[in-house]
């Protein structure tokens, strides 16, 4: 039987997300909060916007740019331009230099035998590239993990301040924030709560990986990134195989003729194509190209690199080859 007597109640005013934008095409996007939701239940930042004091009434991360590209990983990039570039440019000139021996057999066996090994060469140098950048960056975290558990605060406030004053952040707020960072290195449990040893090897066992003042000063103070290991195999790939792609390019019509100087025909024509195309996706995956000019820019300059190093290889064989060398 229920209780009739009446219960003393107390009226909680808990926050209530805004409606979902009508225009939005997932179901499933999470809610939008008020900027003052405020009660019982505190949203997370990312999850408040003032999209109702907007006269859209759109959420400003639902907004699009005019320009809506999406730009691929620049390490990636980096090593794929590396890889084409050389692979595109270095077996052309080699080709065309051979040209003036007059037989194409000499020219598909020198460029088949550059192309090997420049493209093992080049992956080896893209792994050796990354593995030193990676220890660098953990000689340089070890160190400056060191220094920052032997310095005390108000060095640490200075040096907190010298990266962000500069870009408009005010002293106490950079104090703040020295605070923040710093208490995470003193938790209980991280190396930074117990006595430094001399070793600085010792020092930066237990390091906290991404957080805490030694990460804030590799990133933004001396702009450094940890580099995965992972990293050091995709960089040899790409430049690798990116130079085996680029380098067959050239050498291609060779193999269906049997004269050396009408296949360098063939070849600055499909290669020269191919560095225009290249030089324009290149730009459009960079975003270096803002219009139509940027493109052509991008085309022109790669061609002429390319045609520059062939015409500079093809004139020092045939004068060699005219001389009484």
């Amino acid at each position: 039987m229920a209780s009739t007597h009446p219960e003393s109640t107390t009226t909680t005013l808990a926050a209530v997300p805004l409606n979902r934008n009508p225009t939005s095409s997932s179901p499933n996007q999470a809610p939008v909060w008020s900027l003052e939701s405020n009660g019982t239940l505190t949203p997370p930042l990312p999850e408040k916007c003032d999209k109702h004091g907007r006269q859209d009434g759109i959420c400003c991360k639902d907004l699009k740019d005019d320009d809506d590209r999406i730009l691929i990983d620049p390490d990636v990039v980096r090593d794929v331009i590396i890889g084409l570039s050389d692979g595109l440019t270095v077996p052309f000139a080699l080709t065309a230099g051979l040209s003036g021996l007059g037989t194409s057999r000499i020219v598909v066996v020198g460029g088949l035998a550059e192309l090997i090994a420049g493209a093992i060469s080049m992956g080896i140098g893209g792994f050796l590239a990354s593995q030193a950048e990676r220890d660098h960056y953990r000689f340089m975290r070890r160190h400056t993990y060191s220094r920052v558990m032997r310095s005390c605060a108000g060095e640490m406030e200075r040096e907190v301040h010298a990266v962000l004053g500069p870009i408009g952040v005010d002293e106490p707020t950079s104090q703040a924030v020295t605070h923040c960072l710093r208490k995470v290195e003193d938790d209980p449990g991280f190396v930074g709560s117990r006595p430094v040893p001399a070793d600085e090897e010792k020092a930066s066992q237990g390091m906290k990986s991404g957080v805490g003042l030694t990460p804030f000063l590799l990133k933004f103070g001396e702009g450094m990134e940890e580099i995965p290991t992972r990293r050091l195999y995709i960089s040899a790939i790409t430049i690798g195989l990116g130079y085996l792609v680029g380098g067959i390019i050239p050498l291609f019509p060779y193999f269906f003729t049997s004269q050396a100087l009408k296949g360098l025909q063939y070849s600055c024509i499909i290669t020269g194509i191919i560095l225009l195309i290249f030089g324009a996706v290149k730009a459009r995956v960079t975003g270096a190209a803002r219009n139509v000019w940027g493109y052509v820019w991008g085309a022109v300059s790669t061609m002429a690199v390319g045609g520059a190093a062939a015409a500079a290889a093809y004139g020092l064989v045939a004068a060699v080859e005219r001389s009484s060398i």
